[in-house]
C-alpha cells in the first residue's frame, strides 16, 4: 500500500487540437487521467491536473476557412466543447489552458525559444519536405505507407520554405540513455522499445517555425523574427509548463514541475518522447518522470478520427446512460495501453451483467438487508478464523487494486474489483443470511458485519473509476472517499435508507 504523505503529483492529458468537436477517444484519455489523479489524491498526494486546447495549428486555420469564420471564433467554440466534455466525463482538472491566450501562454513559449537559442540549438535554413497537415509533421519517403501518411491515410503536400530548425540530433545519445535507463519512463514497455528503435535509426533536426504566410499569421511569433510563426508542437508542448506558471510565476512552477506523468495517445508519442525531451534538455528544464501511452478507441477495428469521419460522440452516450456507465465501459473494456473497440451493444451488456449484476447486486442486497432487518445498524464483531481468512483475501485483492493503479493499469484494477464483487456475492449466497435470520438473528448479523465491511471496501475502491457513483454508495454508508488505510479497517456499520445506484439498462 502507498504511504500517506503530501507529495505533489502533476499529471497532464495531451492538449488536443480543436479543429473539430471532441470524440470518444478524447473522452477515454480524459477519464484515464482522471482515474489516476483521483487515486493519488484520495491517498494523500497533492495533485494538479492540466488539460486544455491546442489552438495555434494550421489545421485549425484550415478548418476555420472551410466554415468561413476566423480562427479565433473556431478555437474559442471548440475549446469550449472540449471543456464541456471534460466536465461531462467528470474530469477533475485544475487548469484548462488555451495556447491562443497571449498573456497566459506566449511569454513561456518565448522564454523556451530564447533558452534553446542561447544553447546554440536553433538555426535557420531552407527546406523542402512532405508535410501532413493532420499530423502537423514533415515525413520522409520511407516513413510513408504507399505514399500516404501512416496516421491519416492522406497524401502529404510538398512544402518548400525557409524555417528555423532545432538541433535534435545533438541530443540523440542523451535521450536514448534517459529512456533506456528508465529515468524518463515510457509506459508500457513496447512503446519504450518502439521509441528506442526510432532513436537508434538516427534523430534528425526538425523545423520549429513556419512562414507567416503559410501559417496565415496564426500563432506565436518567433522572437526577433516577425516573418515566422513558432511551430505548433514547439508551442503546444510548452503548455505543460505555462499551465503551472512558467514564464509568469516561478514559485508556482517550481512547486509542480516536473510532471509525474503525461497521458497521451500513441499517435503523438514521437513529439513527447523525442522532441519534448530534446527541447527541455536544450532549455535546461527538468524532464517529466513518465509518459503513459494509450491506444485508440476503434470502430470496427479502425481508428476513430475526425479526418476519417467515423467519430463516436460521447455526449449523447452520457445523456443516454450517464457518466459513470460510460466511464466504466471505457476503463474496463478498453485495454489501458492498447487499442480497444467501442460498440454500444457491448456497453449495455457490460453494464447489466457486471456493474449491475455483480457489484450493484451485492451492494444493494447487503444495504437493503441491513436496513430492513437491522434498522440500518450493525454492531462490531470479533472475526472468527474463517471470517478472518475471507476478509484477508478481500483486503489482499484491494491492495492489489492499489498497486495496479500506482502502475497505471486501470483495466486490470477494474477487473480486480469485479473479482472482489464475485467473491462477495458467493459469500452472501453461501451464508444465506435471509435463512439464518429466521432462527438466529445474531448469527445473521455477524454475516452482515462481514458483508457491510466488504461493501464499504468495494464502494471505496470504485472512487477513482466511478467517482459520482462511489460517493453515492459511500454516503449510504455514512462514509466519504478515503485512503486505503481507513478503507480496509474493520468496523461497525450505520447505513441510510438504500436506493439503487447502478440501474439496469
Amino acid at each position: 500500500m502507498i504511504e500517506m504523505n503530501s507529495r505533489k503529483f502533476y499529471i497532464t492529458t495531451a492538449i488536443p487540437y480543436v479543429n473539430a468537436a471532441p470524440h470518444i477517444g478524447h473522452a477515454l484519455e480524459f477519464i484515464q487521467a482522471d482515474a489516476i489523479a483521483r487515486h493519488r489524491k484520495v491517498n494523500g498526494y497533492d495533485v494538479f491536473l492540466t488539460t486544455g486546447a491546442d489552438e495555434n495549428s494550421l489545421k485549425n486555420v484550415q478548418a476555420a476557412e472551410k466554415l468561413k469564420i476566423t480562427p479565433e471564433e473556431l478555437t474559442k467554440r471548440n475549446a469550449q466543447a472540449f471543456s464541456q466534455m471534460a466536465d461531462k466525463v467528470n474530469l477533475h482538472y485544475d487548469a484548462f489552458v488555451r495556447s491562443s491566450i497571449r498573456e497566459e501562454h506566449w511569454p513561456g513559449v518565448e522564454k523556451i525559444w530564447e533558452l534553446c537559442n542561447k544553447s546554440g540549438d536553433i538555426y535557420k535554413k531552407s527546406y523542402s519536405g512532405l508535410y501532413c497537415v493532420g499530423c502537423e509533421l514533415f515525413y520522409t519517403e520511407k516513413e510513408l505507407e504507399n505514399g500516404l501518411c501512416p496516421e491519416h491515410k492522406t497524401r502529404p503536400e510538398l512544402v518548400e520554405e525557409e524555417n528555423y530548425f532545432f538541433r535534435l540530433s545533438k541530443y540523440q545519445k542523451q535521450i536514448e540513455e534517459l529512456i533506456s535507463s528508465g529515468k524518463l519512463k515510457i509506459i508500457p514497455d513496447n512503446r519504450k522499445n518502439e521509441v528506442l528503435t526510432f532513436i537508434r535509426e538516427g534523430l534528425e533536426d526538425f523545423s520549429i517555425s513556419r512562414s507567416v504566410k503559410r501559417a496565415r499569421g496564426w500563432g506565436v511569433p518567433v522572437p526577433g523574427d516577425s516573418s515566422q510563426i513558432v511551430y505548433v508542437w514547439f508551442d503546444a508542448l510548452g503548455l505543460y509548463l505555462t499551465a503551472i506558471g512558467y514564464g509568469k510565476d516561478e514559485v508556482r512552477f517550481k512547486k509542480w514541475w516536473p510532471a509525474n506523468v503525461h497521458v497521451i495517445g500513441k499517435g503523438i508519442i514521437k513529439f513527447h518522447a523525442l522532441y519534448w525531451p530534446g527541447i527541455l534538455l536544450s532549455a535546461g528544464i527538468a524532464l517529466p518522470e513518465s509518459i503513459l501511452v494509450h491506444g485508440y478507441v476503434t470502430a470496427e477495428g479502425q481508428k476513430m478520427s475526425k479526418s476519417i469521419g467515423n467519430i463516436v460522440d460521447p455526449i449523447p452516450l452520457i445523456e443516454k446512460y450517464g457518466t459513470d456507465k460510460l466511464r466504466y465501459y471505457l476503463l474496463k473494456e478498453i485495454p489501458t495501453f492498447e487499442d480497444g473497440n467501442f460498440a454500444e451493444k457491448n456497453l449495455e451488456e457490460c453494464i447489466n451483467n457486471e456493474l449491475v449484476g455483480n457489484l450493484g447486486n451485492f451492494i444493494h442486497r447487503t444495504l437493503t438487508f441491513v436496513w430492513t432487518k437491522y434498522a440500518g445498524s450493525i454492531k462490531k464483531f470479533e472475526l472468527t478464523p474463517e471470517e478472518m481468512v475471507f476478509i484477508k483475501n478481500i483486503s489482499s485483492k484491494a491492495q492489489e487494486v492499489d498497486v495496479l493503479l500506482l502502475e497505471n493499469k486501470l483495466r486490470e484494477g477494474m477487473l480486480k474489483i469485479l473479482e472482489i464483487g464475485n467473491d462477495a456475492n458467493r459469500y452472501f449466497q453461501a451464508n444465506a443470511p435471509w435463512e439464518i435470520i429466521k432462527t438466529d438473528k445474531e448469527k445473521a448479523e455477524r454475516i452482515m458485519f462481514v458483508c457491510t465491511n466488504v461493501c464499504r471496501i468495494v464502494s471505496g475502491l470504485l472512487y477513482p473509476f466511478l467517482p459520482e457513483s462511489s460517493e453515492k454508495l459511500l454516503a449510504l454508508q455514512n462514509e466519504k472517499p478515503m485512503d486505503f488505510a481507513r478503507l480496509l479497517g474493520i468496523k461497525a456499520a450505520k447505513i441510510n435508507e438504500p436506493h439503487i445506484v447502478f440501474d439496469k439498462i
